[in-house]
């Protein structure tokens, strides 16, 4: 059975899974859906309609579902969905979404959110993610799953990081980050592969030798950038990684991609 401290305040409405705990001063509103075995450890405030996942601990002074920091933003009730197996430290927040930008915030599973770190209004998050301490997403963000993103880094709303990428700490992503990408720098810039990432996702010496050399040909070969693109297609038959990256160049929406600080040519 759930057990709610008698300090909590739940408002009639919300559901509290079997096996939670609501500690001391949480305050859970009417519209929160809270899954099974989850530990709200105290003083934790969750508002709008946001569900959380089975098996979630949240920290003290964690603030989920408050409204979306917008301009744009007239007061309606907007979600938040938090995935299974997620661990919420200290002072961390996350917005609902707004209407404009499809009403709700996404956040996968198993996520490890250090004190601080916060997800803006109308994010998209992954699976298997780590956000080090203040750690901070702009307004619709893309991120994509195994990606981790270093303390004090922010990424610049409607900014996209593919999976498996590596943010250095104290960084300003303002250009889609390739999946498999390392960047570093007080505004970031590609530096190289994720090398041990890959190699923690079980990737070959063969298949990191020929996504390296693809890297190597696309961004530091002869000529612009856009230009190597285009020779570096046909590789995208050599491995799924490089047809990963290919793809999402390709999906490219409202910011350049992030490239090493020694090419000068543009995207």
């Amino acid at each position: 059975m759930s057990t709610i401290d008698p300090t909590a305040r739940v408002e009639d409405g919300a559901v509290i899974g079997e096996g939670t705990s609501i500690g001391p001063y949480c305050i859970i509103g009417r519209h929160v859906v809270i899954g099974s075995n989850c530990k709200l450890i105290s003083h934790v405030h969750i508002t709008a309609q946001t569900t959380i996942g089975d098996g979630c601990t949240i920290y003290p002074f964690v603030s989920l579902g408050t409204p979306p920091q917008s301009l744009s933003y007239r007061g309606e009730l907007t979600k938040l969905q938090i995935g299974a197996d997620c661990t919420i430290r200290e002072s961390v927040t996350m917005n609902a979404g707004t209407v404009s930008g499809g009403g709700i915030t996404r956040v996968g599973d198993r996520g490890y959110f250090m004190n601080c770190s916060h997800v803006g209004h109308d994010c998209q998050v992954g699976h298997d993610v780590i956000f080090a301490t203040s750690a901070t997403l702009g307004g619709h963000c893309e991120i994509g799953d195994f990606v981790f993103i270093g303390g004090l880094s922010a990424v610049h709303q409607f900014t996209r990081v593919g999976p498996q990428v590596m943010v250095g700490g104290v960084c300003g992503v303002r250009g889609d980050v390739i999946p498999f990408g390392l960047v570093n720098g007080q505004y970031a810039s590609l530096e190289g592969l994720n090398i041990i990432g890959m190699k923690r996702r079980k990737f070959t010496k063969e298949r990191l030798a020929t996504v390296r050399a693809f890297y190597q040909k696309l961004f530091h070969g002869p000529g612009i950038f856009a230009e190597r693109l285009i020779e570096v297609q046909p590789m995208a038959a050599e491995d799924p990684a490089i047809a990963e990256i290919l793809t999402f160049i390709g999906d490219a929406k409202h910011r350049a991609l992030c490239l090493p600080a020694d090419d000068g040519s543009r995207h």
